[in-house]
This record gives structure tokens, C-alpha cells and sequence, in this order.
């Protein structure tokens, strides 16, 4: 299994790694740590009450990896699960893929996810010839909407009240980056950095 480091404070480990169904019951830990806060807006913490639950899910994950199809990473900070990001979808005969990302709370503000959301825009153009990289999170999970931010993507618009999430709806903002925009964010970044 390959690891990508992530950049961590002083002192501790990150890396990004995939995340398959023989983990489930240290994605379930995971999740038990930070249910109520992940499921604010996730479907995933209600999907993964137990662990049948989480192995069903991740391997959903590992049937769409394997039709090409989506997939899905953990991120571990200093040997433990704490979130992770995603492709939804993935469509590489149109060009398309929705990423997206989860935290526990013990992780937030450390920015890691959009390192590893980094990562991932980075594989989609770069390896698999995605045109488009969609993220659509929920106007109220702002954590997620400065992800697609800190990542230089636009927002297309806002579904209004499309998503029930818990009996509540939710206004979905779509955001987006194209690849010769990444590439141009990428060219930037690198000429700030060097």
C-alpha cells in the first residue's frame, strides 16, 4: 500500500493513504469519534452506525474504484484515522469527477485536507485527464466551502434547497476548478514558492 505525506506541525506524522474495506473497524472508530460533527453533513456517519455498516460503505468505495467509478483516501495523523477525502463520482469519459472531504474534529485546522484534496485535483488532471473537478458541499458547512476556496476554485451557483440531510434542507453550493486552471494555480503557486 502506498502513503503520501502530508505536511503536519512540528513533531507529528501525516499521510494520505487509500482507505478499504478491511479498515472498517478503524474507519467505524473513527467515525464514533467524531460522528456528531462529521454527520452535521455527511451521509456517511449515519451510514456507519456499526461495523457492517462501515464495511458496507467502504466497499462501495472499493465496487466504484473498481468500475472506475470514484474513490476514497483516509487521512492519518500520527497512526490514526481522523478523516479523509474523496472522489464521489468519477467519469473519465466526459471528463468529470465530484471530490469531496470529511474530518473529525481533533484534525480541523491543521490543513490537511486541502493538502490531500490537492492531491487528488492534482491526480484527476494529471493522470486521468479530468477536465472538470467539481466539489459541492452544503452552503452552511463552511468548512468545506473554504476548501474549495483555499483550492482556487470558482462557485458555479447555488442548488437551492436540494439535499435533505436529518429531515432538514440544505442550499448546495457547486464549485469548480477546470484543468487549465489548475494548471495556471499550480504555475502560480510554484512561482510564489520558489
Amino acid at each position: 500500500m502506498f502513503a503520501i505525506p502530508l505536511q503536519a506541525r512540528e513533531g507529528e506524522t501525516a499521510e494520505l493513504r487509500p482507505l478499504e474495506p478491511w479498515q472498517a473497524e478503524e474507519f467505524l472508530a473513527h467515525v464514533d469519534r467524531g460522528r456528531d460533527f462529521i454527520g452535521r453533513f455527511i451521509g456517511f456517519a449515519d451510514a456507519a452506525q456499526d461495523l457492517a455498516g462501515a464495511r458496507t460503505l467502504l466497499q462501495r468505495y472499493a465496487d466504484r474504484q473498481a468500475a472506475d467509478g470514484g474513490r476514497i483516501f483516509g487521512i492519518w495523523l500520527d497512526g490514526t484515522l481522523v478523516g479523509g477525502v474523496l472522489f464521489v463520482s468519477l467519469d473519465s469519459g466526459t471528463g468529470t469527477c465530484e471530490a469531496g472531504c470529511w474530518l473529525e474534529p481533533a484534525a480541523v485546522g491543521r490543513g490537511l485536507v486541502t493538502q490531500a484534496a490537492r492531491i487528488l485535483v492534482d491526480w484527476a488532471v494529471d493522470v486521468r485527464g479530468i477536465h472538470r473537478v467539481e466539489w459541492v458541499a452544503a452552503s452552511a458547512n463552511t468548512a468545506s466551502v473554504n476548501v474549495a476556496r483555499r483550492l482556487g476554485m470558482q462557485r458555479d451557483g447555488v442548488l437551492r434547497e436540494s439535499f435533505v440531510h436529518r429531515g432538514e434542507r440544505y442550499d448546495m453550493e457547486v464549485w469548480s476548478v477546470l484543468a487549465p486552471e489548475w494548471r495556471e494555480l499550480r504555475a502560480g503557486k510554484a512561482t510564489t514558492e520558489g
